[in-house]
């Protein structure tokens, strides 16, 4: 790992990422869901509709659900009997999704505080790994893709949810306009907390293209490695077995 990386456009020490980015979550967790909603008109929802059914959760299967806290990954897979873990690093995200999962009389998931860097979970332990934004969170993205790795059972599946570069022609300079400049305006009126939001922005714009992070799953150990681009790019499901 390098002696910096990436918080926004910022380059600093992993640690003080880290720290920089639980700090983002904690002010954010209350409100992350009203501002997915804002920020994406809605289209949040369908793209992790369209994500869980590409991961064709099943009854008896065992999943971790990483940096799934507020649960919006986790809902959608229980009806299918599989036995979810959701772990997040953050415990007020975490906090919010125990708080969702009682309003909806949702009572099966296990909740667990963890670091997608050090699992603390054994070797070949899960049939799946989700994990949906989260990513770029990361402060050492190989890392956390080598102990996905170690964490699945041979013919265990990882999927990941995470915004990209669109490749539509025009598109990609309207987003920067909405994203740069409206975004964090919206998580002023909205979440009172303007800086969080264009951090989160800004972690979009330096998270690697499509082809880059398909690489870096496929050194991480992963076959058969896909992407499925949505929006053009803006947002890709990327995938890939143990064998």
């Amino acid at each position: 790992m390098t002696d910096t990386v990436s918080f926004g456009y910022q380059d600093v020490a992993p640690e003080e990422k880290t720290r920089r980015v639980g700090e983002v979550f904690a002010n954010v967790a209350a409100s992350y869901d009203r501002m997915n909603d804002a920020m994406s008109g809605g289209l949040h929802r369908i793209w992790k509709d369209v994500f869980v059914k590409r991961v064709k959760p099943r009854t008896g299967e065992t999943i971790l659900d990483m940096a799934g806290g507020t649960g919006d990954i986790a809902f959608r897979m229980e009806p299918s009997g599989a036995a979810i873990t959701v772990a997040d690093i953050n415990p007020a995200m975490l906090e919010v999704g125990m708080q969702r999962a009682a309003a909806r009389g949702i009572d099966g998931l296990v909740w667990t505080e963890a670091n997608a860097e050090t699992l603390q979970f054994p070797d070949r332990f899960f049939d799946a790994y989700t994990i949906a934004f989260g990513i770029r969170n990361v402060t050492d993205i190989p890392k956390a893709l080598r102990e996905a790795h170690r964490v699945l059972r041979r013919g265990g599946r990882f999927f990941c949810l995470e915004f990209s570069t669109t490749l539509w022609p025009g598109f990609d300079t309207i987003y920067d306009r909405y994203s740069h400049h409206l975004v964090p305006k919206l998580g002023k009126w909205i979440a009172d907390d303007e800086e969080s939001y264009r951090y989160l922005v800004e972690s979009i714009r330096r998270f690697p293209d499509m082809a880059t992070f398909e690489s870096m799953i496929g050194d991480a150990g992963f076959v058969q490695t896909r992407v499925e681009p949505m929006l053009g790019g803006l947002v890709a499901i990327h995938s890939g077995w143990k064998i």
